[in-house]
């Protein structure tokens, strides 16, 4: 290979990881750490982690099916009024509680949601396996409700003062449309910051996921088997429909969407023509023009079904979360003072980004959050500890790492508690 060649690529190969990465500023200065009202708070996080994790099984056994919270919102509002909170419980059941600042400082909004996707019913006794819990619920989002209320011990015991008020919520029905935190911010003045206590450690999440559910009810006059032949059956409407529109095939995640039809039901007896069934469709994606072009186009898909079949259709919006925007989109919140600092504090921790090579920021997201970034607000999703399996019965959490989701929690607060002050930015891969 001539000389000039392999210099060359060898220059490309020199300033390639340079191109990849970008300044991004940031308020964390490990110096904080040398506080002595930060380390006393640090501390307690430590000593109080048994206790913690005791609480956190507690809550996992109360009844959690979002708009059946009132057991476990109950309970959180009687801590956090032990802790000298000022609490307030609205009319859909978000759990607030304020520790006043001293004046002059940002309002800042945690966010953990108090239920879970199980319906009461479901066996939510917890298992305890060495360093792993096990329990329908568990993780998401029984853990981030306990690590709200160690924090707040943590910042009491240290006796620490911040000038801005900070909020810690306990919202409802996040499970079924991010309905607690979209009340909550159309009812309660405009935090500064918003800080949704949901997920796994990791990856910082600053953008919105939008998200789409929507039933397609087909109807017809219905008919014995016996004289079916030749009759508009909405059976054919539902599968024909269905077929198409996993035939849509939109560019995948993270820029593009997803659909996905979850469930299908219908139908009472062996022999006859259904007289009404439905499909639902989920479908997400961070671009709003996508999300809403590919909402049109699966309605037009379902209705030339059932004009085609000669069956009536039905459409019922159940939730329309809107879209943050893509990574491209949300180059200015990634730029957000708020983000680098979470991913700052959690490389300090040791907190673990899973796969090698895994992006520290992620402009997507699903969790309250979400409301806030489409309103503008700077917002992110931090994690609560490790684990897997959410939304099943074999959800599992590592109970020791609750200790560096609740430190994300307060290191968090107590550095933006008294204003964002940015520091010189750093090279960020």
């Amino acid at each position: 290979m001539p000389l000039l060649r392999r210099l060359a690529m060898l220059a490309a190969t020199i300033a390639a990881p340079l191109v990849a990465q970008e300044r991004y500023p940031t308020a964390w200065d490990p110096a904080h750490l040398n506080r002595p009202d930060v380390r006393a708070a640090l501390a307690h996080i430590e000593a109080g982690l048994p206790a913690q994790v005791d609480e956190w099984i507690r809550i996992a056994q109360m009844p959690g099916q979002p708009g059946h919270e009132q057991v476990r919102g109950a309970y959180v509002k009687a801590e956090m009024e032990k802790l000298g909170l000022r609490v307030s419980v609205d009319s859909i059941g978000n759990v607030t509680g304020r520790r006043a600042g001293t004046g002059g400082g940002p309002t800042i909004v945690f966010a953990a949601h108090l239920d879970i996707v199980f319906p009461t019913e479901t066996n939510t006794t917890v298992r305890r396996n060495g360093d792993t819990l096990h329990a329908p619920g568990i993780f998401d989002n029984s853990a981030s409700v306990a690590n709200m209320l160690a924090t707040i011990r943590a910042l009491n015991a240290a006796r620490i003062v911040t000038k801005g008020d900070l909020v810690f919520v306990g919202t409802v029905q996040e499970e079924v449309g991010l309905r607690g935190m979209d009340y909550w911010l159309k009812h309660n003045a405009r935090p500064d910051l918003l800080i949704a206590m949901d997920g796994g450690l990791g990856p910082v999440n600053y953008g919105a996921l939008g998200i789409y559910w929507t039933r397609y009810r087909y109807k017809a006059a219905g008919s014995h088997t016996l004289y079916s032949r030749g009759r508009p059956t909405p059976v054919r409407a539902l599968a024909d429909a269905i077929q198409r529109i996993y035939a849509l095939q939109p560019p995948p995640l993270p820029s593009g969407a997803v659909i996905n039809i979850g469930q299908v039901h219908g139908g009472v007896i062996f022999n006859g023509i259904p007289q009404d069934l439905y499909f639902t469709v989920d479908l997400r994606s961070p671009d709003p023009a996508l999300l809403d072009s590919l909402d049109r186009a699966i309605t037009r898909v379902a209705q030339e079904s059932a004009e085609r079949e000669g069956v009536e259709l039905v459409v019922e919006v159940e939730q329309k979360n809107g879209a943050g925007g893509t990574e491209a989109m949300l180059a200015g919140a990634r730029r957000h003072p708020l983000v680098q600092t979470a991913i700052d504090i959690q490389r300090q921790l040791g907190v673990r980004m899973g796969m090698p090579g895994a992006s520290e920021a992620l402009a997507t997201g699903s969790t309250d959050a979400n409301v806030g970034v489409v309103m503008g607000i700077p917002s992110i999703s931090i994690g609560r500890s490790y684990g897997a399996n959410q939304h099943t019965l074999t959800e599992w959490a590592h109970w020791p790492s609750a200790a560096e989701g609740t430190k994300l929690t307060l290191l968090l607060a107590t550095t933006f508690g008294d204003g964002i002050r940015v520091l010189p930015p750093r090279v960020t891969p």
